[in-house]
């Protein structure tokens, strides 16, 4: 759906993904909150707050764990020019633009603002790329107080706006709702609007749902709806998602079996397609020989990991990325530099 743009800084196309400027989970409990009678706080009436996250990142973590593969080769050279400023410099040099990308140049900015919420998050975010063609990827996203977010995120290809997208979010003491809007045009009267909202039953078990209405000329009747179910259990360093709708199901497992080693499952359903996969996942960290591996396996066929290897005392960040499909025959292999 339109909603995962915030998910992804650059392309599909496997550009590597700047890193996370800020966590998306638990933004909602900052400052404290307290009642107006007899000065009795709120988490003295309701419990503790309950960090349940927001619907759009529910399998963030199964997610993470998977590798993103390339194919090719990729120069990435990131400079910090202050404390709140980065730019970044990224050449892909691609042996099949049809299937992975056209090759060229995209020049990046990262802008950090001086609103600190804790010591990991700072606001307001802005960062994007753009190609010598004028197409751009942009994303701001910004803590307009200690419960609301905002966020846009806009795609611009061949001179017209591809994709754009606006959404706000409420943390509040154990639930966290969202409203977002993809893609409207005024002109023709077509959009997309979604409604989330995750509540945490249990310090382990939360509940959501998720609403899709989409409207326009090119819908069939002018206008369509879809609801979906969704779910999440905690245990530990054990966590399960899931989510059900008409259409499908998907459901995702994470563990963090060591220090070192994560593990992932996730299955995927689609009642109209009659299709069904099934992945497995892992993540490796060595620290100690600043190694990170990823690999994965799944039921079509397809075997693929991305590893990413620091060459200290040099700044540089090796990545080597490989993925064999074997029901088409098909192998794709990619090598990266990451400078800074």
């Amino acid at each position: 759906m339109f909603h995962r743009l915030f998910q992804k800084v650059f392309c599909a196309d496997g550009t590597p993904t700047r890193p996370a400027i800020g966590t998306q989970e638990g933004a909602g409990e900052k400052g404290k909150d307290t009642a107006g009678t007899h000065g009795l706080s709120l988490s003295s009436i309701l419990g503790p707050p309950r960090q349940v996250g927001t619907l759009e990142d529910l399998h963030k973590k199964c997610k993470e764990v998977f590798p993103a593969t390339f194919e090719g080769g990729k120069v990435m050279i990131n400079k910090g020019l202050s404390n709140h400023f980065q730019v970044s410099h990224t050449i892909t040099l691609s042996g099949d633009p049809g299937k992975t990308g056209v090759s060229g140049y995209r020049f990046g900015a990262t802008f950090v603002g001086t609103k600190q919420m804790s010591p990991t998050e700072m606001y307001p975010v802005l960062l994007g790329d753009i190609d010598p063609a004028g197409n751009l990827n942009a994303n701001v996203i910004h803590q307009l107080t200690d419960r609301i977010r905002g966020k846009f995120a806009a795609q611009i290809q061949d001179s017209q706006v591809s994709a754009a997208q606006m959404s706000a979010e409420y943390h509040g003491h154990d639930f966290t709702a969202s409203i977002i809007t993809a893609n409207p045009n005024l002109v023709n009267g077509s959009g997309i609007l979604i409604g989330h909202y995750l509540q945490g039953i249990t310090d382990n078990i939360s509940l959501g749902s998720e609403i899709v209405y989409q409207f326009g000329p090119a819908v069939p009747g002018g206008e369509n709806a879809m609801i979906s179910l969704a779910g999440r259990y905690i245990r530990g360093d054990t966590t399960w998602t899931g989510t059900v709708d008409f259409a499908g199901v998907h459901l995702c497992y994470h563990s963090r079996a060591s220090e070192q080693l994560q593990l992932a499952v996730e299955v995927e359903t689609n009642f109209r397609m009659q299709d069904s996969v099934a992945t497995f996942g892992y993540q490796v960290d060595l620290p100690k020989a600043n190694l990170v591996f990823k690999g994965m396996v799944d039921t079509h066929g397809t075997v693929a990991g991305v590893l990413e290897k620091k060459l200290e005392p040099l700044p540089f960040t090796l990545a080597l990325s490989g993925a064999l499909n074997h029901s088409k025959n098909q192998f794709r292999m990619g090598c990266g530099i990451v400078l800074g």
